[in-house]
């Protein structure tokens, strides 16, 4: 199927990274002209060039932005407009997790959740729609959490931010679908990261037997489909809904998690 993401612009925010970089990775695959930022200046560079070389030299700028910055974000779009001239697709990935009890959580910690997951896609969506609108439309793709639609125990900050970022997402995709700027969420579920492997360093420094696989094995177990899912698999619906495929797509909130939500 072609997508028709030949020559399009876009921007991947915590791109360095797991779902952000299998996402700049496939969209640059399709043709996309892709810039992606993270915080860290190294781990960015190296994804830049990993997604270079798996898209036969495509054309990728790497930016470090900490999308808490408001400073930083500026100069990011400056960066976009004047290398590109345009920007066609926003997908704001940019997050940790962050959990635990409601009573152990400080109003630091829930400032930071909230500034970095929300606040940063609010920053960068609010620059993103002008340019959008005045080319006649695009597409932003906001990377959520099962856990917005359904928090659990111990939850807290995450589920939180994440509700509020699906609840941005509707808002956004009724106020922009006239613009033909159409605006989806997808709330992930247990997917391979960097991020999920430092857990399982964590784990494994009063367990040295507990291997990475097993690890995966044992979280596989409690999900519906049987294992933990791989970044492509999140990144190949991302890249749906920013493609020309999913025009009549905006507003929805589809999970990727192997069926673990108890919510559709």
């Amino acid at each position: 199927m072609n997508l028709g993401l030949d020559g399009k612009v876009a921007l991947v925010t915590g791109g360095s990274e797991g779902i952000g970089k299998a996402t700049a990775a496939r969209l640059a695959a399709e043709g996309a002209r892709v810039a992606i930022c993270a915080r860290r200046k190294d781990v960015l560079g190296s994804a830049a060039e990993e997604i270079r070389a798996a898209g036969g030299g495509r054309d990728v700028l790497a930016v470090p932005c900490d999308v808490t910055q408001d400073a930083h974000i500026r100069a990011l779009f400056d960066r976009i407009g004047d290398t590109y001239g345009r920007l066609d697709i926003l997908v704001n990935n940019a997050g940790t997790s962050a959990a635990g009890p409601f009573e152990d959580v400080s109003d630091e910690a829930w400032k930071v959740d909230l500034d970095l997951k929300l606040f940063g896609t609010i920053r960068c969506s609010r620059l993103a729609i002008p340019l959008m609108k005045a080319q006649g439309g695009g597409r932003i793709i906001n990377v959520t959490a099962v856990a917005g639609k359904a928090p659990g125990a111990g939850t807290a900050p995450t589920s939180i931010s994440r509700a509020a970022g699906i609840a941005l997402t509707k808002a956004l995709s009724k106020d922009h679908a006239r613009d033909n700027i159409l605006v989806n969420t997808v709330c992930i579920g247990l997917i391979k990261s960097a991020q999920i492997e430092r857990a399982w360093q964590r784990e494994a420094e009063g367990n040295p037997a507990l291997t990475l696989d097993r690890w995966y094995e044992q979280r596989g177990s409690a999900i519906p489909i049987g294992r933990v899912g791989e970044t492509v698999e999140a990144a190949n619906v991302i890249v749906f809904l920013a493609s020309e495929a999913a025009s009549y797509v905006t507003g929805v909130a589809i999970n990727i998690d192997g069926g673990t939500s108890a919510v559709v």
